[in-house]
């Protein structure tokens, strides 16, 4: 494992998007290729025609990127399974403004409290509409005051949820946030 800082130890890294989305794929702990030889093709079809693809981190390797970057602009943030390199390259922790959106990206590990309550508490002074977060490999979609939030769980390691599984972001006219967690 690298020797990381943890996530809300580090700034938050600004993203404006170009342009606005209404329809976001979301990914976490693809773990590729330690639990996974590549992504599997039924999430590869599940991410098509969405307009961004979120990976909350715990990629492994690069070449999930490349994959996913096939479908759709990719942002991500690394994670505690992710190489130095991915963690220069990507950053831990990230706040995503497109138009009126604002999307928080974290991987979730930590020491303290829950994965949940660390990407809460990684945000709590951005108030974004959406916190995506991943590590547990749970998946979850609600809400926690205003904020949605979104852990996708794992398109290849399930462990506790029992199935795979990946998340979509619809993004309704005046910034509306509906999430959706599907199974593979």
């Amino acid at each position: 494992m690298p020797n990381i800082t943890a996530a809300d130890e580090q700034p938050v890294v600004m993203v404006e998007l170009e342009r606005e989305v209404q329809l976001i794929g979301v990914v976490s702990d693809t773990h590729v290729p330690r639990r996974a030889r590549c992504l599997t093709p039924g999430l590869l079809r599940g991410l098509e025609g969405v307009d961004l693809i979120l990976h909350a981190g715990d990629l492994v390797d690069e070449s999930v990127l490349f994959e996913l970057q096939a479908l759709a602009p990719v942002e991500a943030v690394a994670g505690n399974m992710d190489p130095p390199r991915l963690h220069e390259r990507l950053k831990r922790r990230k706040l995503l403004h497109a138009g009126g959106l604002t999307i928080g990206l974290i991987h979730g590990d930590g020491l303290r409290r829950s994965t949940r309550q660390r990407a809460e508490e990684a945000f709590r002074e951005f108030r974004p509409q959406v916190i995506v977060f991943g590590h547990s490999h749970q998946p979850l979609c609600e809400y926690s005051g205003n904020t949605l939030m979104f852990n996708p769980g794992s398109c290849v390691d399930p462990r506790w949820s029992g199935r795979p599984s990946y998340g979509i972001l619809q993004v309704k006219r005046g910034g509306a946030v509906r999430g959706e967690l599907l199974y593979l």
